[in-house]
């Protein structure tokens, strides 16, 4: 790399500079009796990101205690308060990424698992500066700055050095920084800032023992915070929320002269264009790069992103991937994280395809949030002042582009009232919502796991994706795969994967449903039981529920009568009344039933089968009930006992089956059942293990090979 002193870097740097040093802290030991603030070794560095949160990496707030718990560790945040003076303030650490850093710390001198972040809430009210944060899911490798705590002359303060991106490890979770300088001890948790952009694009996580460089965390792997409960508003969205107002309300301030980070954005936007059209050093010009280059200027992208905080947050994630969709012209690349907030959506819109505008496909996008169905109602004119902005915006653009807009929102409004007028018609407002009735499955995306047994070894390959529904059929959007996972190792190996597909389909109402695909002989796999995150179990979490894979063994036969069979079979369990029938077994004797006994059975039955599905008969069982065209069966794991009688298991199932009275509430109910079984209420003790085979027509599965495992 070039001298990073000399030419537009060293200008930029000197713009950066000041505001960067303002939003860095020094972390450390709580302050405790009588010894001075911001006194005792230095943990670490941070950054904060927002009024009263601070960004910092997992392994410092960890420092100098392995055995104590990292959330609700308080700890100590020095800060800068004004020019020359410093303030300390005490902080409480409210979430580490991952999780599972709380019951597995890596060894001493080990690297902590990615993405090692950690948010501390500051505990008293001050006043400091923010960061910018990216909204670009991929950061570009280009030169960056570094800042962070270092002791240089003896006593603490941030200092930064320059270098540039060589890369990115880890599916783009980590960044490689390049080796022109040192990060020192006391640098990690600081931030990187791009120097193009002006924004925030990692967090520094490691130096090289060999010289100099390191990795940094990307911060886009912020997204990947816990979600939060059904109706709340998660962490992640709180905090970047309260990101936007800041920047937007220091922009709109006339109280303070000092410059703002939507003011450097603009100095560097025209320094860019200098350095394109001048060659290195040159002086900045007058011209709006952003104007000529089809891009929204600072201030907009400021105001745009304020305006979008000012809104409720959005129902999933799905929905806004749907609006980039729509602005963008294509699919959004399935390989970058979930988009969890409006401000997401933007940074999705970078560099759209065919030379597009980028302003012209932000712009579009801002008018269909305008007219979005919004998890609560909006603050009185928030639609309305968000959908004013963009007319006003439009006006400096081209006349066909503030046409479209116009009958884009037109049409919008048009939408929005006649999905409200669909949902009053099916009942009190906030019982049928997103397609969902009250008691049932979602009608959007849902998880699929798929897995496949490697016939001659006790391992399985697998593969996560997004199954789009009944609105997109067929769209399979994958999330993760791998090979040759033991039993009891597909648990580990598929939990960051089914972590973020349920970040892309959970919406504030309701848990994504996750669908199982699986060979029969493989429904006994505890999917249910498994505890990816917390101490309660997946099954209690959300509905879980049994597919069969498609295109093998004969599934779903493709002649008409059969297709009729189960369209039918299917119509008349949804319609209800249900009826049960043992399939894998007579008065507790084992049996396989024949297919024309099969055929003979009332449309609305649901076939029970009580045994080990790997087993005969009631793996031969399984396929026969397949093959007839039940679309909706329940199986179990046998009871620890093979002498316990399943009388009581047929029971309970049969007074359960007569209280739901129809098909669509069966995942519901038996996630309702679970829930009671893990809180220990014995007269759910039956429903141990039970699962239910739910082979949704509206939600065909693809027809596509699964994976062959190593070549």
């Amino acid at each position: 790399m070039s001298d990073a002193r000399t030419g537009g870097t060293a200008r930029a740097y000197e713009l950066l500079e000041p505001l960067v040093q303002a939003a860095t802290v020094r972390v450390h030991a709580a302050p405790a009796g009588y010894a001075p603030p911001g006194t005792g070794p230095t943990w670490g560095s941070g950054f904060f990101v927002a009024p009263g949160w601070v960004l910092t990496c997992a392994h410092v707030v960890g420092e100098g205690g392995a055995a104590v718990r990292l959330v609700g560790r308080e700890l100590g945040i020095t800060f800068s308060s004004g020019p020359r003076t410093t303030g300390t303030v005490t902080g409480r650490v409210e979430c580490v990424l991952p999780e599972r850093l709380e019951e597995r710390r890596p060894a001493r001198r080990a690297l902590w698992d990615l993405p090692d972040l950690a948010l501390v809430r500051v505990l008293a009210p001050v006043s400091h500066a923010c960061v910018r944060l990216t909204d670009r899911a991929r950061p570009r490798l280009d030169e960056v700055a570094y800042f962070g705590c270092t002791e240089d002359l003896g006593t603490p303060e941030i200092t930064g050095r320059t270098t540039r991106l060589r890369g990115t490890a880890a599916g783009g979770a980590a960044l490689r920084l390049g080796d022109d300088d040192e990060i020192e001890p006391g640098m990690s948790g600081g931030p990187v800032v791009d120097l193009a952009s002006g924004e925030v694009v990692g967090v520094v996580k490691a130096r090289r023992h060999t010289g100099g460089g390191g990795l940094a965390v990307s911060v886009i792997q912020l997204r990947t915070l816990p979600l939060a409960a059904t109706g709340q508003v998660g962490l992640y969205r709180r905090v970047m929320q309260a990101h936007d107002l800041y920047h937007y309300d220091q922009h709109l301030s006339d109280l303070d002269t000092r410059r703002t980070w939507t003011d450097l954005h603009g100095e560097l936007g025209a320094l860019g264009a200098a350095r394109a059209t001048a060659g290195p050093g040159a002086l900045p010009g007058t011209a709006d790069p952003y104007a000529t280059a089809g891009r929204l200027t600072p201030a907009e992208r400021t105001t745009l992103c304020g305006l979008l905080a000012e809104l409720p947050p959005p129902p999933s994630s799905e929905a806004v991937r749907a609006l980039v969709e729509a602005a963008r012209g294509e699919e959004p690349d399935p390989a970058l994280p979930a988009p969890l907030s409006w401000r997401d959506g933007l940074g999705m819109l970078h560099d759209p395809p065919g030379g597009a505008g980028e302003a012209a496909a932000m712009l579009r996008y801002a008018t269909d949030v305008s007219v979005a169905d919004f998890r609560e109602p909006p603050a009185p004119g928030a639609d309305e002042e968000l959908w004013d902005w963009v007319r006003a915006t439009a006006e400096r653009l081209w006349r066909p582009l503030r046409r479209e807009l116009g009958e884009r929102r037109d049409q919008g409004l048009a939408e929005r009232e006649r999905r409200r007028r669909a949902r009053a018609a099916h009942g009190a407002p906030g019982h049928h919502q997103h397609g969902r009735t009250a008691g049932t499955l979602p009608q959007g995306p849902s998880v699929l796991l798929e897995a496949w047994a490697h016939g001659w070894e006790d391992v399985y390959d697998w593969r996560v994706s997004v199954l789009a529904g009944p609105a997109h059929p067929g769209r399979l959007t994958p999330v993760g795969s791998g090979v040759r996972a033991t039993r009891a190792g597909l648990p580990e190996a598929v939990r960051d994967a089914l972590a973020e597909a349920f970040r892309r389909c959970d919406t504030h109402e309701a848990a994504a449903v996750l669908e199982v695909a699986v060979a029969p002989e493989l429904f006994g796999l505890p999917v249910d039981a498994w505890i990816l995150t917390g101490r309660v179990p997946l099954g209690v979490q959300r509905p879980v529920v049994l597919r069969h894979p498609a295109g093998g063994d004969g599934a779903h036969p493709a002649d008409a009568d059969a297709a009729h069979r189960r369209a039918d079979r299917w119509a008349r369990v949804q319609a209800g009344p249900l009826l049960d029938e043992r399939a894998d077994c007579a008065r507790g004797r084992p049996r396989t039933p024949s297919a024309a006994w099969l055929d003979g059975l009332a449309d609305n039955t649901v076939p029970v089968h009580c045994r080990a599905a790997d087993a005969e008969p009631t793996r031969g069982s399984l396929y026969a009930v397949r093959d007839a065209g039940y679309g909706v069966a329940v199986t179990r794991r046998p009871p620890d006992d093979p002498g316990e009688s399943c009388a009581p298991f047929h029971r309970g199932l049969r007074e359960e089956l007569t209280e739901a009275g129809r098909g669509a509430p069966l995942p519901v109910r038996l996630q309702a059942l679970r829930a009671r079984a893990h809180g220990a209420d014995p007269d759910a003790w039956w429903a141990n293990g039970m699962a239910l085979v739910w082979e949704d027509p509206a939600r065909a599965l693809p027809e596509e090979e699964p994976l062959q495992g190593d070549l």
